[in-house]
């Protein structure tokens, strides 16, 4: 045996198990009983335990001085590994131990106070789970920024700064297109009842329709819809709403673009380095492209009217064109989850500035819900009624993902360049979709984007895909495209 192939034989290993501490935090969200948190903190915490032990093992620094790798994809895995390591030494194992165990114990307090309206019953847990992960970033970052090692977790290669520069390129267009789209009449919302048993059946047929091989996977709900897993075994969740169906569909479709995604990761990197997504910023842009520029097109959409209608019946709306309306209408809410197109970026850098703030300890987290009020209040123009709309929606920084949030924009940035490339590349999309028909879209984005997995850089796979270098000009330009069209701007 090479040192290579030791190295990535222990490297499989360490993904497996891996893969089992993801498979208990599915069943926390989704089956686990609430009586059995305390023990599942326990649990996570002997694992990741475990996990860190490997991770930082000084026989993973001895195969990397001794591997050799003789093609692309194996320099690549020496890449991600020699990435990974560094960074796990730099985190004491009893830091790694406590941060496991007590975001589990987090996450179980903040869906409580969520229910509860309570953010007093909450803040007391999440301090300390900011202490842990400001003690986290300080030992990653080593006398430089706290935040940008923080975002190295999700978006590697990428600062708080740029991310930063980005943002302000967007806001002042996307401030001036939500004012003149709030400017004129509102589309009629759905309205009535609709069987939630109905919505799960249909869910899953969007699934499908979208290229989830449920074979390799399955549909579940929860309070905050996610995906897990990669390779054979990919999970999502979603939730239903009785008055609100587009809250299932929408978010079984974005999740599905999740799990497409790693579906679709070519087979020979199972369980290693490079058998996963490369970012979550270019995970979101294959959710958000689904969820938006594909789910939300006017030709999918007519697709979609008609099975609901096949569905519930006559549900109030009158054709194709009203639907595609209602599906993409602009409207004040609170909810990053539920915001339309328009808005929902502006969600994204209130948080990016917060938990920004409170890393670099210039926010301290008995302030939060007020900066948080303060400044929904500033980009939104109105307050915030209650803890659930406000400060308790997201499960992030219960869970200690600091650095994640950003990563949701940074998608729909990239997700614009794709579709930019996308529309000249399928020929006859428009017709495909609104047969329902998404492979045509789907199959070039897995050809183009999913089967390299980490193979490539997060902007390296995006510029390889899209031909541009990523910025958010195409995202602005659809963006002002289809909401001019809409709102007759």
């Amino acid at each position: 045996m090479t040192a290579f192939n030791d190295l990535m034989a222990y490297q499989r290993q360490t993904s497996a198990l891996g893969q089992i501490a993801g498979r208990l935090g599915w069943d926390q969200e989704t089956v686990m009983p609430r009586g059995a948190a305390s023990q599942r903190a326990e649990e996570m915490a002997a694992i990741e335990s475990v996990l860190h032990a490997r991770r930082s093992n000084p026989r993973v620094a001895e195969w990397l001085e001794s591997a050799y790798a003789t093609s692309e994809a194996d320099r690549a895995q020496l890449r991600e590994i020699r990435r990974a390591y560094e960074r796990a030494v730099k985190v004491p194992s009893d830091l790694a131990t406590a941060i496991a165990r007590v975001t589990t114990e987090a996450q179980g307090k903040w869906a409580q106070a969520r229910a509860d309206e309570n953010v007093s019953a909450f803040l007391p847990v999440l301090e300390e789970v900011v202490s842990l992960k400001r003690e986290e970033g300080a030992a990653l970052a080593q006398g430089g920024d706290i935040y940008d090692a923080m975002v190295e977790d999700y978006e590697p290669y990428t600062t708080g700064a740029q991310i930063a520069e980005i943002f302000e390129q967007m806001r002042p267009r996307l401030v001036a297109l939500r004012a003149a789209v709030l400017d004129r009449p509102e589309p009629a919302a759905l309205t009535g009842s609709f069987d939630e048993l109905t919505q799960m059946r249909l869910s899953q047929k969007l699934a499908v329709a979208f290229g989830y091989d449920l074979n390799n996977g399955r549909v579940d709900k929860a309070v905050h819809p996610f995906s897990s897993g990669s390779g054979l075994d990919v999970r999502i969740t979603t939730r239903t709403s009785e008055t609100d169906p587009f809250n299932c569909f929408y978010s079984t479709i974005h999740e599905v673009g999740h799990a497409a995604y790693e579906q679709g990761i070519d087979p020979d990197y199972l369980l290693t380095p490079l058998g996963r997504g490369v970012s979550m910023g270019v995970h979101e842009s294959q959710s958000r492209i689904y969820e938006n520029q594909l789910g939300r097109s006017r030709a999918f959409t007519g697709w979609l009217f008609e099975q609901m209608k096949e569905a519930f019946g006559d549900f109030g709306v009158a054709d194709a064109d009203a639907f595609y309306a209602t599906v993409n209408r602009v409207h004040n809410g609170y909810i990053r989850t539920e915001a339309d197109e328009v808005q929902y970026n502006l969600h994204i850098m209130l948080r990016f500035d917060l938990e920004r703030a409170l890393m670099a300890s210039d926010l301290q987290v008995g302030d939060l819900e007020a900066a948080w009020n303060d400044r929904f209040a500033a980009d939104f123009g109105y307050a915030v009624d209650k803890p659930s709309n406000g400060c308790l929606q997201d499960v992030h920084w219960s869970v200690g993902l600091f650095g994640y949030f950003p990563t949701y924009s940074l998608g729909n940035v990239y997700a614009g360049c794709l579709y930019q490339a996308l529309q000249t590349a399928v020929p006859g999309l428009d017709a495909q979709l609104a047969q329902g028909d998404t492979s045509g879209a789907t199959g070039w984005l897995r050809e183009n984007v999913q089967q390299f997995g980490g193979l490539y850089a997060p902007r390296e796979v995006i510029k390889r895909a899209s031909g541009v270098e990523p910025g958010p000009e195409p995202l602005l330009g659809y963006l002002e495209g289809k909401f001019g069209g809409l709102y007759g701007l």
